[in-house]
């Protein structure tokens, strides 16, 4: 059952390899990390969100996110994202997303132009500045790389009420990815969630997507 829809735009993410022994205790006992090509990931995805729409609820103003992300999967559920963190530039945003879809955002000073964005949270420090340049011609992943890997998950995992763990799914498009470069990175978000990551590893723009989801429900 479709419940919102809004478009995720002018995407970028930048890959971390990290160790999935420093992630265990941060992620929900019930999901297994996912390793890929020696080691687990932990990704950040800054874009712009825009039309976005809750069923029964007014249009959301457009507004920018940061999120910082694994990848994990769960044994009846499958693979999808475990999110540690989700920076919006709309309070608004904030209170509506904690609330009915059970995932942790904080409120965040924000500011994006063309090639770089930052962030600021309001609440606890935890800061991004990047800038970067496009590299790549537009393409969509292959099936089985390390590409599809990183950037085609439909199942997003949270834990921000509780115990219990959440699930919800999201529905769009392959990604239409571009190869980029990263030409500066600060952040202290990883920092924020209770480790450290290297420098990224591989990095993608993106024009961006329509994205419809479903409910989060609980896993049972």
């Amino acid at each position: 059952m479709i419940i919102g829809s809004q478009e995720w735009r002018e995407l970028l993410f930048i890959h971390h390899r990290v160790e999935s022994t420093s992630l265990r205790g941060l992620v929900h006992p019930s999901l297994e990390i996912q390793e890929r090509d020696g080691s687990a990931w932990v990704s950040s995805a800054a874009f712009t969100l825009r039309r976005g729409s809750v069923r029964g609820l007014p249009p959301l103003p457009d507004f920018h996110e940061l999120n910082l992300r694994t990848y994990v999967t769960h044994p009846r559920r499958g693979p999808g994202i475990w999110f540690f963190s989700l920076d919006a530039a709309s309070l608004t945003a904030v209170v509506i997303a904690r609330a009915s879809v059970r995932l942790p955002y904080f409120h965040a000073r924000m500011e994006r132009g063309e090639g770089w964005y930052r962030s600021e949270r309001i609440s606890v420090p935890a800061s991004y500045d990047a800038a970067w340049t496009v590299t790549g011609e537009e393409h969509v992943s292959t099936p089985g790389s390390l590409n599809e890997f990183l950037a085609e998950r439909y199942t997003l995992y949270s834990q921000a009420l509780g115990p219990v763990l959440w699930c919800g799914k999201v529905v769009h498009e392959k990604w239409p990815l571009c190869e980029a470069r990263i030409d500066k990175l600060w952040q202290t978000l990883p920092v924020a969630a209770g480790f450290e990551c290297g420098p990224p590893a591989l990095a993608h723009y993106t024009r961006g997507v329509v994205v419809d989801f479903e409910p989060f429900i609980p896993v049972l």
